[in-house]
């Protein structure tokens, strides 16, 4: 087992990765920028060293700084939380030259499945249901508009290297492709440095369903069931949940099953998720592979009773899966909502600032992973997400009912949040009853989409 982990990330991630090392009895560092000297996770390692300005580009996403860190504070792996360097196959490259163990897959997966166009011809051999689509990369307006035709409209436009929405754009006619394509194209390259984007036929209305799935380093994986994700803004997740209303156990076991069949096509070993399309005939397609955890692990921490985080670690270390696929027992129903500095009657505009009181709820089935307290400044650097809050009951009913209940008893005073956003989210027929797509928001909530 390692002695000392450094934490190449910030913020809530990164408090949970030191709370979970901490169980464990390993060290940690945690490396912070200047504008996060007074961040949580710097308060609570056992060292903090800062890593430069308050820019990304400076600081949590400078490899050279963050391996250098590494070797000057003798740490023995590196846990790159979710986004930042967690997804950068480069990085995971670099920390095995420098023996420095990288909490995630190999650069060759995260390569193979972080590229969108490369994830899709990889699941078309392996057998795995895929959106209707290009199998090759696509490049220019005239090989885009030929592969829409061949299709048929609407088509999704997407940028291979994408991720959280950016260079995705809807195109519903010949007419209207040329202008949805250079602008996803250019978002690509400015977000991305990358110009491969990719068509697929554009389901309507679906549910975003991803399965979790944990693979060690011997050939064992399993699947720890599903998380809808369907309640997103601007392709960007805002609450979710476990089991899915949507899903029958026969489903579950073939989304499953096909979750763990795509994991095993690529030799994947640590945490990861499959994602899916559900269409509203039960329909499901793969769309990608996330090679990391992600922010909404708590939702299936709950329900399965597994330390995701602690698991990482563990298959990381050489050691083989705590459970076998038969072992694994999916009891209740979890809700997360996150908890943002933003407001959502502007477009959802960030709103950083000084959070002068902050009271967060508890008891039972009630869970706060965050990273603030009274007088904290948020910084206009990073994410918005201040904090997640999850809840666990005997069924979706409960759940609902605890999370009302929670977020009416959440107060953070001092700037903007999207906590009562939230709880129009959880008091909305539509979503009491389960009847819920990735068109939840701007369909129920149009005054927030302008």
């Amino acid at each position: 087992m390692f002695d000392k982990i450094l934490i190449a990330n910030r913020g809530e991630i990164a408090v949970r990765i030191i709370r979970a090392c901490r169980e464990m009895g390993i060290k940690t560092v945690a490396v912070y920028s200047e504008a996060d000297k007074d961040c949580l996770h710097t308060l609570l390692a056992d060292e903090a060293i800062c890593i430069g300005p308050a820019a990304s580009s400076q600081s949590y996403l400078n490899m050279e700084r963050i391996l250098t860190a590494t070797v000057a504070m003798k740490a023995d792996a590196i846990h790159p939380g979710f986004g930042f360097l967690s997804e950068n196959a480069r990085f995971a490259e670099l920390c095995e030259k420098c023996n420095i163990t990288f909490i995630g897959p190999s650069a060759d997966i995260i390569n193979r499945m972080g590229n969108k166009s490369e994830a899709r011809k990889t699941m078309m051999e392996a057998g795995v249901p895929v959106v209707p689509g290009s199998k090759e990369a696509v490049y220019t307006v005239e090989d885009g508009l030929n592969m829409a035709k061949e299709i048929g409209f609407p088509v999704m436009i997407k940028a291979s290297s994408g991720g959280g929405g950016k260079g995705m754009r809807i195109s519903y006619s010949e007419e209207d492709f040329e202008a949805n394509f250079q602008n996803a194209q250019m978002e690509s390259i400015k977000g991305f440095s990358d110009d491969t984007m990719y068509i697929e036929k554009y389901i309507e209305k679906p549910r975003h369903i991803e399965f979790q799935i944990m693979a060690d380093k011997h050939g064992n994986v399993v699947h720890l069931g599903e998380r809808d994700c369907s309640i997103q803004r601007r392709h960007q997740k805002v609450l979710e949940e476990s089991p899915s209303m949507a899903i029958t156990p026969e489903l579950r076991k073939r989304m499953g099953e096909t979750a763990v069949k795509a994991a095993k096509a690529v030799g994947y070993e640590n945490a990861g998720t499959i994602e899916f399309l559900l269409d509203k005939n039960k329909n499901f397609y793969f769309m990608e592979m996330n090679t990391r955890i992600q922010v909404e692990h708590p939702v299936t921490e709950m329900v399965s009773g597994m330390d995701l985080i602690k698991e990482q670690i563990r298959v990381a270390a050489g050691e083989t899966l705590s459970v076998n696929q038969e072992q694994v027992r999916l009891e209740g129903h979890a809700i997360e909502c996150r908890i943002n500095a933003e407001n959502p009657s502007k477009n959802f505009m960030p709103c950083p600032g000084l959070i002068t009181n902050v009271h967060v709820p508890g008891g039972n089935g009630v869970r706060i992973d965050s990273h603030i307290y009274s007088d904290y400044k948020v910084p206009a650097n990073y994410d918005s997400m201040l904090l997640k809050l999850i809840v666990h009951g005997k069924d979706r009913d409960d759940a609902i009912a605890k999370m009302r209940s929670a977020l009416g008893e959440l107060i953070i005073e001092g700037i903007e949040t999207n906590v009562d956003f939230q709880f129009e989210i959880l008091s909305h027929p539509a979503y009491q009853d389960g009847d819920t797509d990735t068109h939840f928001i701007p369909t129920y909530f149009p005054e927030y989409c302008k």
